[in-house]
């Protein structure tokens, strides 16, 4: 029995790596260890902090003190987070809707014109550029005095206009520039959207007689729906986040025209020093967008396809 025990070899550690690399679901979690822990690391554990942060008052000088749930009370309350939600509210509104029609307009015309990657390279140029850049750019071309476009307006004899500075152009001027920041990179999403309906589909329909814009509504837009509902579930999200624009531009004004949440939570965090009602507002914001985004997803029925 011992020399039968003593014939069994150990598996060396080579041998034990091939045999752990044809298990395909092992290799699987292999490769997803390093984000499994990079989101546990700098997500998970901070919103766990957070939302504990929420039911303190902190002013990151000195020790939290558990409140309770008094931080959530004055939320209710409080008028300046409902004004910095109906500015957010106003800036997706005026953002969501124009930058969605522009991505699949410039995306059609590119399938029915040209496929060239120059052009698409062109296009997607505007959204790799930092946020910090678009936003210095866009604060000289709208200068009331030296912009660009306002030297334009003049020279074409109207009057110039202060987008930044005025309370009635402050959020739509900051909205028109994330559009043109981001309007290519969801074109290109639509695009590749668009390439994978088959053109078979196309011929059958002009077979039948059906013109462009029947095609469009009856064949396009159809097909592109898991598409549309990925680009208008992320890009709501990425609305009610915004807020490196407008630290650039704005820094909230003129008279709190541009103050979003997130504009909110660094002033409660960073100039009041009221770190715990700041997290508050976070998670507040948090439960917001899931909300809108459960919404967006039944409302599309972005868990079916065509």
């Amino acid at each position: 029995m011992a020399s039968q025990a003593s014939a069994v070899k150990v598996p060396s550690w080579p041998t034990r790596l091939r045999q752990m690399f044809a298990n395909e679901k092992a290799v699987a979690y292999l490769f997803l260890l390093p984000s499994l822990i990079g989101f546990v690391t700098f997500y998970a554990v901070p919103a766990v902090r957070g939302l504990f942060i929420s039911f303190t008052d902190w002013n990151m000088l000195s020790d939290p003190t558990f409140v309770g749930l008094e931080n959530y009370q004055e939320l209710v309350v409080d008028d300046d987070f409902w004004d910095a939600l109906l500015v957010t509210l106003s800036y997706v509104l005026w953002n969501i809707p124009i930058q969605t029609l522009l991505a699949v307009l410039i995306a059609v015309m590119m399938d029915r014109l040209t496929r060239s990657i120059i052009v698409r390279g062109i296009i997607l140029l505007p959204w790799l550029m930092p946020n910090v850049v678009v936003g210095l750019l866009w604060l000289w071309m709208l200068d009331p005095r030296l912009g660009i476009v306002n030297v334009g307006l003049e020279t074409l004899g109207l009057d110039s206009i202060p987008f930044l500075g005025n309370p009635d152009y402050a959020i739509a001027s900051i909205a028109g520039i994330n559009v043109w920041r981001h309007v290519g990179y969801t074109a290109l999403l639509v695009f590749a959207g668009l390439q994978t309906i088959p053109k078979s589909i196309y011929e059958a329909a002009s077979i039948d007689g059906a013109n462009d814009w029947q095609t469009f509504w009856g064949i396009t837009l159809p097909m592109l729906r898991p598409v549309l509902a990925f680009v208008l579930v992320t890009s709501v999200i990425g609305s009610f986040q915004i807020f490196d624009t407008i630290a650039i531009t704005t820094q909230g004004g003129p008279i709190n025209a541009t103050e979003v949440i997130n504009w909110l939570i660094f002033e409660q965090a960073f100039e009041r020093f009221n770190m715990g009602y700041a997290t508050t507002v976070s998670v507040a914001l948090f439960l917001i967008l899931v909300v809108v985004s459960i919404i967006q997803m039944r409302l599309l029925r972005a868990d079916e396809t065509d």
